[in-house]
């Protein structure tokens, strides 16, 4: 492995984490471009990562950069950085979503604390996300997956609206929940395995058929709370409706990933025999919060809540593809991810815009937003049709292959769960359409400014053209994940 992979992983890492130490000493009217700067910065080793990196042979799990350095002797404790196709399209997601939203409050620092604060929050955050994706050691893995709590809440409670106190204990509470249970599967498979090594791990690492239900049984709840999966998503629309807009943006985009990702990761690959033992619930589930999560978006009357939970529908099909434990499913899983990534932060993106403009985000006093603001209006038309599924975006490949999964998995239960995931797809265009003939098509309601600001234009353009571009060629996430989701469940 060349020497340089590891030098761009741990900056991979270092650079966000230094950014926030810079911004604390820094003066506050350059903290916006400071942290733009180290944000940027953190991309380029991102970017760097996939080129001249020699692949593992197919069956192999071995990542393509790696760092490993023993820690804590006396617990066995390493460590242990590396990134693969399985992780890398989350790690570049990450930078890029922190790079926007950096740059994005430059322009539109929302109310609260200093901007200089909830910029080195977000750094933090990154650092953490990052850690979380990276991470080769299951207690390290613990460890980041952590530092993201206490920098989100203050997120939420720093800058958020009239009930942000309240979003943020529920957020906590159930985060903690998961925590909790997280910690205990993790030492459970370390004492039982005598390591906690996820390379060596993976397959079971010679782990017993009890041990290994016990903590996938663990795992799938503590992943389930944060991704979130139905019924354990209450926690999700309070967040998302008094987050402020870059804070709905990460938490929406890639936050919620640290549970999808470490069920795959953790889950399937660590206790096979668990994931296998509880895949029929994973896959009833699934289907439930697929046609739950449509069912509660057509009763939203709220712009930014309706889009929260539009999450718990698109979440179910990254979990049905899961469940599935192909390699259809599980590669339609890690698309959806990114897909929704990509989605949901633009639809947050133009719900913070719209509502900042109109001082409301109640779906009955706005409309007509394509006399008063056509341009607003295209872009919203274009995420929403982009989130229902349409052929050639990006949200069409990661649902449409889940359901086929479904189909090709076989077996009486696994047709029916397919048919209830596309009926929910249908409620999916439903709702949204029913969005866009509120807001865009509807009678003029609120006055709402038509300019939108270079700063605006910064934030989605990339997710505008990184949609298009995942819609059309699904195969620039598929070909790096096609070997180690192979070997992942081989």
């Amino acid at each position: 492995m060349n020497d340089v992979y590891p030098v761009l992983l741990v900056a991979t890492l270092a650079l966000p984490a230094l950014g926030a130490a810079v911004l604390a000493v820094s003066p506050a009217r350059r903290a916006g471009w400071i942290a733009t700067a180290f944000a940027a910065a953190a991309l380029i080793p991102i970017v760097a990562l996939p080129f001249g990196h020699e692949s593992p042979p197919p069956g192999n799990l071995r990542p393509w950069a790696e760092v490993k350095q023993s820690w804590v002797p006396a617990l066995h404790l390493d460590f242990h950085l590396g990134v693969d196709g399985i992780s890398y399209p989350l790690v570049a997601l990450t930078g890029l979503l922190t790079l926007l939203c950096c740059g994005y409050t430059i322009w539109k620092a929302p109310d609260g604390g200093k901007p200089r604060t909830l910029l080195a929050l977000l750094l933090v955050l990154e650092t953490g996300i990052l850690g979380t994706f990276l991470s080769l050691d299951l207690i390290l893995f613990f460890l980041f997956f952590e530092v993201t709590l206490l920098p989100m809440y203050a997120v939420i409670v720093g800058w958020g609206g009239e009930q942000r106190r309240r979003a943020g204990r529920k957020f906590v509470l159930y985060t903690l929940f998961g925590s909790v249970l997280l910690l205990l599967g993790v030492l459970t498979v370390a004492v039982h395995a005598g390591t906690a090594d996820i390379v060596a791990l993976n397959g079971g690492g010679g782990l017993s058929r009890s041990t290994q239900y016990a903590a996938f049984a663990l795992f799938a709840v503590a992943f389930a709370v944060k991704a979130p999966l139905w019924p354990l998503h209450s926690w999700l629309p309070d967040a998302h409706t008094q987050a402020p807009t870059v804070g709905s943006v990460i938490l929406a985009g890639v936050l919620l990933k640290m549970g999808t990702y470490g069920l795959i990761r953790v889950g399937v690959g660590v206790t096979p025999l668990g994931a296998r033992w509880a895949a029929p619930l994973l896959g009833i589930l699934a289907a439930a919060a697929i046609l739950a999560g449509s069912l509660l978006c057509l009763r939203q009357t709220e712009l930014k809540r309706l889009i929260a939970y539009s999450s718990v529908g698109h979440m179910g099909f990254v979990l049905l593809g899961i469940a599935t434990l192909t390699a259809t499913g599980i590669q339609a899983a890690l698309l959806g991810n990114v897909a929704h990534g990509l989605i949901t932060g633009l639809l947050f993106f133009l719900a913070g815009a719209i509502k900042d403009r109109a001082h409301t985000g109640d779906l009955a006093e706005l409309g007509g937003l394509r006399e008063t603001a056509p341009r607003l209006a295209g872009l919203l038309g274009f995420a929403a049709i982009a989130s229902l599924g349409l052929p050639g975006l990006a949200g069409f490949w990661g649902e449409a292959f889940a359901v086929v999964a479904a189909v090709r998995h076989g077996g009486a239960l696994w047709i029916v769960l397919a048919s209830v995931a596309a009926l929910g797809g249908a409620l999916t265009a439903a709702y949204f359409l029913r969005l866009l003939r509120k807001v865009t098509h509807g009678p003029v309601g609120t006055a709402v400014s038509p300019a939108i600001a270079g700063a605006e234009w910064f934030a989605w353009a990339p997710l505008v053209a990184l949609t298009l571009a995942v819609g059309l060629v699904p195969t620039l996430v598929l070909a790096a994940t096609s070997l180690p989701v192979e070997a992942l469940i081989r």
